[in-house]
């Protein structure tokens, strides 16, 4: 990646003791960009911020209406999961909807981030499950359309037509053809873009109102369910969650692991993408909100968003020491 711009400070007192750079694309409708930040040819893994795209042709071949989904499942396709009990139980029904059970998954089991149910699972000297993995519900819609392509078990397998799939609504949504893929961390395929294509993909989910055929329908169904479920999507804590909630559902963000964003602005029909190049959490959380503030669309006094935007650095004693806050080039 080259010439990335800062884009999130960290200050200890008087000192700028960090400084995360990274990559950032704001597009219109028309895919075109309007605003941009470091490279937007940079070609990046968008990791779980690409759900949505994943999910598409769970609606596109018809498997959702099929086995009549309803929005919440649409959310939980899309999420990144705590694990926490309104995840876990959810998902648990779905398998059971499709007679299938957490052995079914290939995700592969994770502890859950939901401090109350990984402390149930201690307390009762209980492995965690694949359903607790942060991407169960993705996993759960990949079954679905298994099931109704009648296609094998195996299906983070490249080849297999739920991932074959996954790749063309890719590749159309961003325009782009994917140079490369990785193995994700649920074991799915996961197709590399620019940074520009992932926000050109996010503009066409945002401006899919203004389309008529059978993938708007599907773009509208799962960016109006993210923003009906920001609890589901996210969780309790979470900046997915707390952000969507302080934007009273007008917009949609989902995070991806190694610090990339997208956020999808409906009202404005823009599409946002971001990445930190060293991965760091923290500066992306900060990033998506400055630029959000910047659209508009958040405001930047709400506790929600001071949380990741001029929060303040609080040791174990409750001693304010510092702050995480835009640089420069994210304040406009």
């Amino acid at each position: 990646m080259t010439n990335p711009v800062p884009m999130t400070e960290v200050w200890r007192g008087p000192l700028l003791e960090s400084l995360h750079h990274g990559h950032a694309v704001v597009c219109n409708a028309k895919g075109e960009i309007i605003r941009s930040w470091g490279d937007p040819a940079a070609v990046i893994y968008p990791r779980s911020s690409a759900k949505m795209i994943q999910a598409l042709p769970l609606i596109t071949s018809g498997a959702a209406a099929k086995y009549g989904l309803t929005s919440e499942q649409l959310a939980l396709s899309c999420a990144s999961h705590n694990g926490a009990e309104i995840h876990t139980s959810r998902v648990n029904a779905w398998l059971d909807q499709l007679s299938m059970s957490d052995q079914d998954f290939r995700c592969g089991p994770q502890l859950p981030d939901d401090i109350p149910a990984r402390n149930a699972l201690i307390k009762t000297d209980t492995s965690p499950c694949q359903v607790h993995n942060n991407c169960s519900g993705k996993h759960a819609g990949f079954l679905t359309l298994s099931q109704h392509l009648g296609a094998g078990p195996e299906y983070v397998e490249i080849d297999h037509p739920v991932q074959q799939a996954c790749r063309s609504a890719f590749e159309q949504v961003t325009g782009e053809t994917s140079p490369a893929y990785g193995i994700d961390g649920c074991s799915a395929p996961n197709f590399a873009t620019t940074v520009m294509g992932l926000a050109r993909a996010m503009a066409w989910f945002a401006s899919a109102v203004d389309r008529s055929d059978r993938d708007a329908d599907a773009a509208q169904q799962l960016v109006s369910a993210m923003m009906a479920h920001p609890e589901l999507v996210a969780g309790e804590t979470r900046a997915c969650t707390n952000l969507m909630r302080a934007m009273g559902g007008k917009v949609a963000i989902k995070t991806g692991a190694e610090a990339v964003f997208i956020a999808i602005l409906p009202e404005q029909k823009l599409g946002v993408a971001l990445k930190i190049t060293d991965g760091a959490t923290r500066a992306s959380e900060c990033a998506i909100a400055s630029i959000l503030v910047g659209l508009g669309v958040l405001d930047a006094d709400h506790p929600a968003t001071l949380k990741y935007r001029n929060a303040p650095l609080i040791n174990r004693r409750g001693i304010d020491c510092g702050s995480i806050q835009p640089s420069a080039e994210m304040i406009f």
